[in-house]
């Protein structure tokens, strides 16, 4: 059925029609509307069979979701930024028991300083902790995602992260196919738990392992995601007879067979990347796109194979790694190691704390990874006047004052004499 409906909302509703039997909810910007709308399902008896429950933390939210998927319950929660953050070690333990959790995740920046805007560190910090993390780039692929997350996590056995861009995607009011509850019922089978706690068959769910089985123990984790590789297209397929359209997946290309540079990327940012790649092949520039849909497993296989034919790549990326630079351009140059002919890779980090990604900026970042490369990670529209003064003060200074205070001053003293040069005109 299509909607003109806000992001959040269709995420409710679709996340309603796979019968979750517990929700844990706890707000947290920019995430809160999408537990509000599945409260307001629950609470109009849309929604019935799902116990709906009110915690006081992030970290109770999920800890309450180990508990009723323990229990033999089909179970969901959603957390955005610092919120996982909370619930960091309910996060590790989650995957640890091997325990079929669906989580949205509204993506947002990682204070200090505080930022409720979008970008992807919050999903880096817990790249590693053995859940599935699944990015959508449109509304529509944020609710077929889910439908997918739960059918992929109880195959596996895994939890499931589904990442969805904060407030450009959350937010955001479009046209959204909702599919019907007996479409999502001949996809997603009943929950049938592969581990459940049973008075009558007792079994220990989070037992201490010793060195003699631990190593084996987290082989077995690895072994579930890269069975996730073969997973995850198999279902995207199934996915699309059944629905009549293209969602999921571990990759998706655009416009690269015969792309001498191809744009790497995730998320919302793909539409725009699209509309420029769309301009500069007006102009006579041979490049495209590969979208990364499952970030964990990484598919590097499928993305070594759709790279063959390119002479440089450009990934672009909303977070970094302080230090090293960009997490994704660091995976896919594990990927693309050891293989003849490489294509040379540049590292672009962009939109950090919600800056604006514009397509006259993705224009000349292309231009130049085409003329003149670059060393190391490059900052899209770094303001390198203001950098420059913050480096010169903390070098002169010891007691230079913290930086991002003095950042903002900076810019507020610019603005101010911006408008007072044009009053003396």
């Amino acid at each position: 059925m299509l909607k003109q409906i806000e992001g959040s909302k269709a995420m409710a509703e679709g996340i309603a029609l796979c019968r979750p039997e517990v929700i844990c909810a706890y707000p947290i910007t920019p995430q809160t509307h999408i537990v509000e709308g599945l409260g307001e399902l629950v609470k109009d008896g849309q929604l019935t069979g799902c116990e709906y429950i009110n915690v006081e933390s992030e970290f109770a939210a999920l800890s309450v979701a180990i508990g009723a998927s323990a229990a033999g319950a089909r179970a969901y929660t959603a957390t955005s930024s610092q919120g996982l953050l909370y619930m960091a070690e309910a996060v590790y333990n989650a995957s640890g028991l091997g325990l079929p959790i669906v989580m949205t995740l509204g993506n947002r920046a990682i204070g200090a300083p505080i930022n409720i805007w979008n970008d992807h560190s919050d999903a880096m910090s817990m790249r590693d902790s053995g859940w599935l993390q699944l990015f959508a780039e449109t509304n529509q692929e944020a609710v077929d995602l889910h439908i997918q997350a739960f059918r992929l996590a109880e195959e596996l056995s895994m939890p499931v992260m589904v990442c969805v861009d904060g407030f450009i995607l959350t937010h955001a009011v479009e046209r959204i196919d909702i599919p019907e509850q007996a479409q999502v019922d001949g996809y997603l089978p009943p929950y049938d738990p592969v581990q459940v706690l049973d008075p009558a068959d007792p079994i220990s769910l989070g037992a201490m392992v010793g060195p003699e089985a631990f190593t084996e123990v987290k082989f077995l984790a690895h072994y579930k995601q890269t069975t996730a590789l073969r997973l995850i297209p198999k279902l995207a397929g199934e996915f699309r007879n059944r629905f009549g359209r293209e969602s999921g997946g571990l990759i998706r290309t655009y416009r690269t067979t015969d792309a001498e540079v191809i744009v790497i990327a995730m998320g919302s940012v793909c539409g725009t990347i699209k509309d420029t790649i769309d301009e500069m092949r007006d102009e006579g520039f041979a490049i495209g796109l590969v979208t990364i849909v499952s970030y964990r497993p990484f598919p590097s296989a499928a993305l070594r194979n759709a790279l063959a034919g390119a002479k440089d790549l450009v990934v672009v990326e909303k977070s970094i790694a302080v230090g090293m630079g960009g997490p994704l351009a660091i995976d896919v140059d594990e990927a693309l190691r050891n293989l003849p002919h490489a294509p040379t890779l540049h590292s672009a980090v962009a939109g950090l704390g919600g800056r604006p990604i514009l397509k006259s900026s993705l224009h000349r970042l292309f231009r130049q990874a085409i003329v003149q490369p670059w060393d190391g990670t490059h900052f899209l529209d770094l303001n390198e006047r203001i950098v420059g003064r913050e480096i010169h003060r903390t070098g002169k200074r010891r007691r230079s004052g913290p930086t991002a205070e003095n950042i903002l001053k900076q810019l507020a003293d610019e603005v101010q004499g911006a408008h007072e040069g044009r009053g003396t005109r």
